[in-house]
């Protein structure tokens, strides 16, 4: 893709989340929602549209937010999202997290992003209220909250369905990974 091109796909920025925690919503994502309509995994999106123009300046506060060591983040309910379904995520820290890139970001982000922040993860979207309805009560059923761990940050780019993994960047630690789509 030409140096252009990649500047007009804007980043969006992901909560990576336990092994544990992945796999159970990656496995409901997969049951609940409609077929064919998800390009992605679960994720905890903390911002839709960063500008790619400014990659320099984000990487840098990715880096820079990554120094604090991996948090507790617990899931306390279900919530209904009219056509689907997500758990609602709770934690001071992710609110804080999320404030200090907002605050860093403020002129260039979008006015999605800079709205309050819900933390969640979508398992089910894009089906009937109806079928929505029915899958919230039966997962209202069996659910008690839960704790995950937050273990770092996901930077992807957004390419008009499937993002494109960009880095990683580790809560305590300055590693990062390859490379690699999200699907």
């Amino acid at each position: 893709m030409a140096p252009d091109a990649e500047q007009s796909r804007p980043f969006v920025v992901t909560l990576e989340i336990d092994d544990q925690a992945q796999a159970r919503f990656d496995g409901e994502r997969a049951a609940l929602f409609a077929p064919g309509r998800t390009q992605v995994a679960a994720h905890v999106t903390l911002f839709h549209a960063v500008p790619a123009a400014q990659e320099p300046a984000v990487l840098q506060a990715l880096a820079a937010a990554a120094a604090r060591e991996p948090f507790p983040v617990e899931v306390f309910e279900l919530m209904p999202l009219g056509r689907g379904v997500a758990y609602r995520l709770r934690s001071a820290e992710l609110l804080a997290l999320h404030r200090e890139l907002q605050d860093r970001w403020w002129e260039a982000l979008t006015r999605q992003d800079r709205q309050g922040f819900r933390p969640h993860v979508t398992v089910q979207n894009k089906v009937s209220p109806e079928v929505a309805s029915r899958t919230l009560a039966q997962l209202r059923q069996d659910f008690a909250p839960f704790a995950i761990t937050a273990r770092g940050l996901r930077l992807w780019r957004y390419d008009g369905g499937p993002w494109t993994y960009r880095e990683r960047f580790a809560f305590g630690a300055a590693s990062r990974s390859e490379p690699r789509n999200l699907r």
